[in-house]
Formats: structure tokens, sequence, C-alpha cells
């Protein structure tokens, strides 16, 4: 199941699109929006794999917003205007729908990205797998370059959408992976889920405080889901009281 977002500021746009993700059996709508600047903050809430962007809308239009986004979800285009294709392409997106848009045509672009995406997530998935479960490294790809990651180097780990950026004493990595995959693969007695978005080294902690923990001058904050396992797996065990 793919998750996906409509972007567009006419209602009737909105509402045809949406008409059309229903009857795919494997798209999820989560939410439409009227421009991206409401999409902006959505990306931080949810995972989302796909985007329906329109390109002319107030506030920002969809070119401004695929200019300045790191790491979009997979995109189709979907507007008026035949003019902005080659920019687009350019950009990255999938596909590019002019309206009015048939569902015939729109099946077919979903169809690719379903595609698309299982190719992605399998071959990310797959390379983790791969890894020696004993190991203490493993790799990573980073754009065209691939990264050796010591476990002992890691501090903490943050998702966003399909795609996570691992903290090391070394630096900041960014890579195609799903945070669920990376967690499956990790020792539960080294790391430890504290947020949907963040994993941490259990032996990286400096403190907790209050509901954030404290690595170095990083601050991670603590959902309240995962409160209580924390407190018992890193704290209750080691605490010295009088």
């Amino acid at each position: 199941m793919m998750n996906c977002v409509i972007i567009d500021d006419e209602p009737l746009a909105r509402e045809g699109i949406a008409n059309y993700v229903r009857e795919i059996d494997f798209l999820n709508l989560v939410q439409t929006c009227q421009n991206p600047v409401e999409l902006i903050k959505l990306l931080d809430e949810h995972r989302i794999d796909l985007l329906f962007l329109d390109i002319q809308m107030p506030k920002m239009n969809g070119i401004d917003f695929l200019k300045i986004a790191q790491n979009p979800p997979i995109v189709i285009i979907t507007t008026a205007f035949p003019s902005y294709a080659l920019e687009s392409f350019q950009l990255n997106v999938l596909d590019y729908l002019l309206k009015p848009i048939t569902f015939d045509r729109f099946f077919k672009a979903a169809n690719k990205a379903k595609e698309y995406f299982q190719l992605v997530t399998k071959s990310a998935y797959t390379d983790l797998q791969k890894a020696d479960q004993n190991a203490d490294y493993f790799f990573i790809k980073c754009e065209n370059k691939y990264e050796k990651i010591q476990l002992d180097d890691i501090h903490y780990i943050q998702g966003l959408q399909n795609y996570v950026t691992i903290y090391t004493r070394k630096g900041k990595y960014v890579t195609l992976l799903y945070l669920k995959n990376l967690e499956q693969n990790l020792d539960s007695k080294s790391f430890i889920r504290v947020h949907k978005s963040y994993i941490v080294s259990i032996d990286k902690i400096d403190a907790i405080d209050g509901n954030e923990i404290v690595i170095q001058s990083h601050r991670i904050p603590i959902s309240r889901h995962y409160r209580e396992q924390i407190l018992q797996q890193v704290v209750k065990t080691k605490l010295w009281i009088k």
C-alpha cells in the first residue's frame, strides 16, 4: 500500500483525483492539500510515498516546491499546462498528467509509481538484509557512493518518509531506507526506538531531560508511546538510589 497526498488549489480537481485514488486498491489517500505549504508540515507527520502535485497554485507553485524539497516522495504532476513538462522531468518527477485526466491515463501513472516504489524499497531492504548479523558494521548507499557505517559510531538515526539520516561521530549520512527496516536489523540491546522518527544508540545517551534524550549537543524527542520502555531499559536497570 502506498500512502499518497493530492496537492491542488481547485476543489473539483482535488475531488476528481481523490475519486480516482479510491478506485485503486494499492493507493491510500492520506490527505488533500490546497498548496505545498500545507504539505510541508504533513511530510513531517506521516510517511508519504506518492504526491499528485499541481503546478499553478497560490503561495507556492509545484515547480518551486520541487526545487526546494529535500528527498521528496515520488511525484506525479497533474496540471493543465504542458509547458512545464521538461522542467518537471529535470526535477525527477515520475510522470506528467495533463488535465482533464482520464482514469485510464491516471491508472497507468499510478501503476508506474507502484512498480518504481516496489523496486526501490525491495532493493533497499535486500541490501540491508544481506549484512552479516554478527558484523560490527554495514554499508549504505549515499548517492553514488557506498559508505561503511560502524555500529559503534552511530549516535542516533532519524527517519523521514523513505529516507533515513544516520548521525555518527564522523558526520551524518542520508540513504534510501525505511526506519522500520533499519530497526529490524539493529541489535535491540544496543539501539532503542524513542519516537516514530528516531532510534538512538543506548550507549551514547548522556541524559534524559524531560521528554528529550541528550546526546552531546543533540536533543532527540521522546514520544509518550516509548517513554516507559526507555526508562525501563535505559535508566532503571542502572539507576543508583539511596
